[in-house]
C-alpha cells in the first residue's frame, strides 16, 4: 500500500504542466500552439516571456525535488520508483492527454536530489554543449547522457541502470529533435 501511495503521489506531483497553466493563465494563450507544441521551459521561452520561461524551468525543477527530498527523508528504499513516476508524470501527464514535456528539467531536479555530484555535472555539460552549439536538444542528450558515463567511469556505488532508463526515456523525448539535428533542419535556441 505505501508504494501504490508513493507511485500515485510522484506521479500526480510530476504530472503539473506549469508551462501550459503560466501561459494559460499570463498569457492567456495554450502553448501547445506554440513553437515546438511543447509544455516545457524552452518552448516557454519561445513565448517571448523570459518570466514564463524561467518561472516553467523553476518550477520544472522543483517539483522533482520537494516530493524528493519528502521521500528521501522518509522511504529512501522508494527514491528511484518515486523519481521515475515524478518523469513519467511530467511527460505523459493525464491532464494533457499523457503528451507533456520533454522531461529535462524536472530530471536535473531528480539528479540534485539523488547525487548533488550528478546535478552539477549535468548542468556544466549542459551549459558548455549549449554556449559551443546552440541546441538545448542536443545539450539534453549529452548531458544526460554523461551520468552513466561518469558512473561507469568514476563511481560503483549509484545505480547504474536506473540512470541508462533515464537516458533512453529522454533519448526517447528528443527522438523529433535528433531526426531535425541530422537533417540539420534543427532550430537553434536562446536562453537569454
Amino acid at each position: 500500500m505505501e508504494l501504490i501511495l508513493i507511485i500515485f503521489f510522484s506521479y500526480l506531483v510530476g504530472s503539473i504542466p506549469f508551462g501550459y497553466i503560466l501561459t494559460k493563465f499570463f498569457l492567456k494563450k495554450d502553448i501547445r500552439e506554440i513553437g515546438s507544441g511543447n509544455i516545457g521551459a524552452t518552448n516557454a521561452l519561445r513565448t517571448g516571456n523570459k518570466i514564463i520561461g524561467y518561472s516553467t524551468l523553476a518550477l520544472d525543477i522543483s517539483k522533482a525535488i520537494l516530493p524528493l527530498i519528502f521521500i528521501n527523508i522518509n522511504f529512501p528504499e522508494y527514491i528511484f520508483v518515486s523519481s521515475l513516476c515524478i518523469f513519467l508524470g511530467h511527460v505523459f501527464p493525464a491532464w494533457l492527454k499523457f503528451k507533456g514535456g520533454k522531461g529535462v528539467a524536472t530530471y536535473l531536479g531528480i539528479l540534485f536530489c539523488i547525487n548533488i555530484t550528478f546535478g552539477f555535472i549535468f548542468s556544466v555539460t549542459w551549459l558548455l554543449i549549449f554556449f559551443v552549439f546552440k541546441y538545448s536538444s542536443l545539450s539534453s542528450l549529452l548531458a544526460s547522457l554523461t551520468i552513466p558515463v561518469y558512473i561507469l567511469l568514476f563511481s560503483e556505488s549509484e545505480n547504474i541502470f536506473f540512470f541508462i532508463i533515464m537516458f533512453i526515456l529522454i533519448f526517447f523525448t528528443h527522438r523529433e529533435n535528433i531526426k531535425r539535428l541530422i537533417n540539420k533542419e534543427e532550430s537553434k535556441s536562446k536562453i537569454y
